[in-house]
């Protein structure tokens, strides 16, 4: 896990597992942000186990699942909204973290 800071608020990485959520409370985030869609890639889990897992961590996950160049403006509201709503730092991810960096300049940070 490699995580890159956008700005104090939000940070981005590429694909979590299950496994790595508790840890990721461990470090301070309130708030995880799946931005890839299910099944978009081989061994990828699932945005439900992912959620699961978050639960158990004590933390908030949203799933705006965004296709790579085609960020609809319905899931561009509803990360400004999250981003509005969030106590404390945000992680989102996808398979890289170029999409929720790009996803976050676009919609014009928090």
């Amino acid at each position: 896990m490699s995580i890159r800071a956008i700005d104090d608020h939000f940070h981005v990485t590429g694909q979590l597992s299950p496994d790595h959520l508790q840890d990721i409370a461990g470090l301070g985030y309130k708030t995880v942000v799946c931005m890839r869609p299910d099944n978009e890639g081989f061994g990828q889990p699932l945005f439900a186990d992912i959620a699961k897992a978050a639960d158990a961590a004590g933390l908030d996950i949203h799933y705006i699942p965004v296709i790579p160049g085609r960020m609809t403006p319905e899931q561009g509201a509803e990360l400004k909204s999250v981003l509005q709503g969030a106590e404390g730092r945000i992680l989102a991810y996808c398979a890289s973290g170029g999409r929720c960096a790009a996803a976050y300049q676009a919609v014009g940070g928090k």
